[in-house]
């Protein structure tokens, strides 16, 4: 697995956040993900550790859309299911690097000053929320949406399930 993780911004220069490592948080629910979602490829993911004014750009770039926001997903592949890995072999060599050999997953932008902002509100540790926020975007990198009420509740149930199963749960805080 690669993940290859940058930080751009205003307080987001070291990946060591409030006490705790937010690559090393990643990498943990990255695992967790991929183990869970049954994925059977070595992958590869860029994650972009940024502040309000780079999502802001960058969801304006993007997406159209002028505001920040938490996090952003940018999927290398569109699933017809979320999580149809089948597919990935009729696609061949567009989905996968064709240096390593592994599934690119796509790219997330996290920002971490919303993230400062949503743990607060939510009562919960900024450990939590960045791993909340990724988990969140790599369902979406892998086909997952929460348009309507039914996906919503299988994108939370998937997010509950990983982060349960690392022990990251909404309650803890100072983690």
């Amino acid at each position: 697995m690669t993940i290859d993780i940058e930080s751009r911004g205003n307080g987001t220069a070291d990946l060591s956040i409030d006490g705790f490592s937010a690559e090393e948080t990643i990498r943990t629910v990255t695992d967790a993900f991929l183990a869970e979602e049954g994925c059977p490829y070595d992958v590869s993911l860029s994650v972009c550790l940024t502040d309000n004014a780079g999502i802001r750009e960058c969801n304006r770039t993007y997406r159209g859309i002028d505001r920040e926001t938490d996090v952003l997903s940018f999927p290398a592949v569109e699933y017809p299911a979320p999580g149809d890995f089948d597919i990935l072999e009729d696609m061949g060599a567009d989905a996968f690097d064709p240096e390593t050999g592994e599934l690119i997953l796509g790219d997330i932008m996290i920002s971490v000053e919303r993230a400062k902002t949503q743990a607060e509100e939510y009562g919960h540790s900024l450990r939590r929320e960045i791993a909340f926020l990724t988990v969140h975007s790599l369902l979406h990198l892998i086909g997952y949406d929460h348009e309507s009420g039914a996906d919503r509740a299988l994108m939370e149930e998937r997010q509950r399930n990983i982060l349960d199963g690392v022990g990251i749960r909404r309650e803890e805080m100072g983690q």
